[in-house]
């Protein structure tokens, strides 16, 4: 009976696509699926914030500060009387959007330059390689200082951070693909592609990028976790997002002066949880889909 069961499986695996079979993994993976809903909740609620407060998120207070949790104010308020639960929600549209940004452009760079890299390879994967080792190798928060100084009050902060992040990040992606296509190139499929004369645009695009999206997924995946935590990093040290925009690296900042970390922690514990919960989710979800696109495993 066992084995009969077995070979259905089998049969079945068999007759679905390897996007279908990785599809299949993903779902019947609880803790990759438990985490998707999670970010999907945090993300709809981020999304929905106007219409599920109404509170002011930037307007001063003085008669409600450091106001503690209570049926008013369900996470208390901050030091300038403003609402936690209002802030939270709406500093989740500003951190998601960060790293949900940063994560497409960095993807999108990095691929462009490691396809054309690997793929026609000598002077040019030189050439690209060279200005890549570049980019990693410069000071990033250096960087960042110089170009919000330059550039506050001339465009939106969110923007600048974007941008910065964006264009100093993309090194590894780039690095990745170029390997993976590196090695794809080689295939015999290629070589006829190119034997019919298929553009370098056209094998790039069509034969190349299909073959290695499971690795840049997983990778975008990974990704969008890092730039949630550099988002919160940078706007802790006063970096990142301009203290007027609420965000949940802007809310912990709040947790460096001494009385609001000690007595204060209705402050600065919900978007340290929140970011710990949502980088988790993100990281579960991440290792569920290397395991789905995996051809090696089996569930």
């Amino acid at each position: 009976m066992e084995l009969e069961k077995d070979q259905v499986k089998v049969n079945i695996n068999n007759s679905l696509s390897p996007w279908g079979i990785a599809r299949k993994k993903f779902i019947l993976n609880k803790l990759a699926m438990a985490s998707l809903v999670f970010l999907f909740v945090v993300t709809i609620f981020s999304i929905l914030a106007p219409f599920i407060t109404s509170a002011d998120i930037t307007k001063v207070n003085i008669g409600e500060m450091s106001l503690k949790p209570s049926g008013e104010h369900w996470l208390g308020t901050d030091k300038s009387g403003r609402d936690v639960w209002t802030r939270l929600l709406y500093g989740g549209r500003i951190s998601l959007l960060v790293g949900i940004s940063c994560t497409l452009f960095v993807i999108m760079i990095g691929t462009v330059i490691g396809s054309i890299a690997g793929y026609f390879g000598g002077i040019i994967d030189q050439m690209m390689m060279r200005f890549t080792d570049f980019v990693l190798n410069f000071p990033f928060l250096v960087f960042v200082i110089v170009l919000n100084t330059i550039l506050f009050g001339k465009v939106s902060g969110v923007w600048v951070l974007i941008t910065t992040i964006s264009l100093l990040t993309w090194g590894q992606v780039a690095r990745i693909v170029r390997s993976k296509i590196l090695a794809e190139k080689e295939n015999e499929y290629i070589l006829a592609a190119i034997s019919i004369g298929c553009s370098p645009a056209k094998v790039i695009v069509k034969h190349l990028l299909p073959n290695v999206l499971s690795t840049i997924i997983v990778h975008a995946t990974l990704l969008f976790a890092t730039m949630i935590v550099v988002e919160s990093g940078l706007s802790y040290l006063g970096f990142g997002v301009p203290q007027e925009v609420p965000s949940w690296g802007n809310m912990l900042s709040s947790a460096n002066q001494p009385d609001v970390l000690q007595s204060k922690t209705w402050i600065w514990i919900p978007p340290a949880v929140l970011i710990t919960l949502t980088i988790l989710s993100i990281n579960f979800i991440g290792e569920g889909l290397k395991d789905a696109l995996n051809p090696k495993s089996r569930r």
